[in-house]
């Protein structure tokens, strides 16, 4: 059974949780379809793609003989883009803040490469939360694989039930249930909400203050 003081780590993914890059990602992606003549997508289409990491985000949409170049050009021009699209959800900064102030220790586990997350993390003044950050590029998977979680909980010699994980996407729901780590899942990311309820994460939040209440 779960008790809430039992929790000494929360671990948060990064789109779509605690940032709102679409618009980047979105211009970015559009960006290299105009330039290798694919045709350009939606918002919608590149949102639901969204959560896999940038190759995988491109992946689907370009022959395999360009997805290196077609890579490269987006890395390229989102360096650009997440400074100038880029930001916090409603009330991320308020949850940080209730939660350091209470003595849980932050990290992050996210797919988007270890670069561009740390252009994100200190760009929206992050930085001073997290204790760790750990992306999917510097393991051999990335999520909905289990090892990105377990390393972050290993790091800190934890218990999984020591161990709270916060996403928005199925794959982080699927995360989560794999590494054995209860996991609250915020609407209204790159998932919706009948993928999400389907699997049965510990929690489906609204809003990500709800967080506050729960811990």
């Amino acid at each position: 059974m779960f008790h809430k003081p039992d929790i000494k780590l929360v671990i948060f993914d990064l789109d779509g949780t605690l940032i709102d890059a679409y618009r980047a990602i979105i211009r970015s992606f559009n960006y290299v379809m105009r330039k290798c003549n694919y045709p350009c997508q939606s918002g919608l289409v590149i949102r639901r793609a969204v959560g896999w990491g940038d190759s995988n985000l491109l992946a689907p949409f370009v022959d395999a003989g360009q997805l290196k170049k077609a890579v490269s050009l987006y890395r390229r021009h989102h360096k650009k883009s997440l400074l100038e699209d880029s930001r916090l959800l409603p009330g991320a900064k308020r949850v940080l803040n209730y939660l350091k102030a209470r003595g849980y220790l932050l990290a992050v586990a996210s797919n988007r490469p270890t670069k561009f997350s740390h252009i994100l993390i200190r760009h929206l003044g992050l930085e001073k939360y997290f204790a760790y950050v750990l992306c999917a590029d510097k393991l051999k998977e990335g999520k909905p694989h289990p090892e990105i979680l377990n390393k972050i909980r290993k790091k800190f010699s934890l218990q999984k039930n020591e161990v709270l994980y916060v996403g928005d996407m199925v794959i982080d729901a699927q995360a989560g249930s794999r590494a054995g780590i209860r996991t609250i899942i915020v609407s209204g990311g790159s998932s919706t909400q009948s993928q999400i309820q389907k699997q049965r994460p510990w929690k489906i939040a609204r809003r990500l203050s709800s967080l506050r209440k729960l811990l």
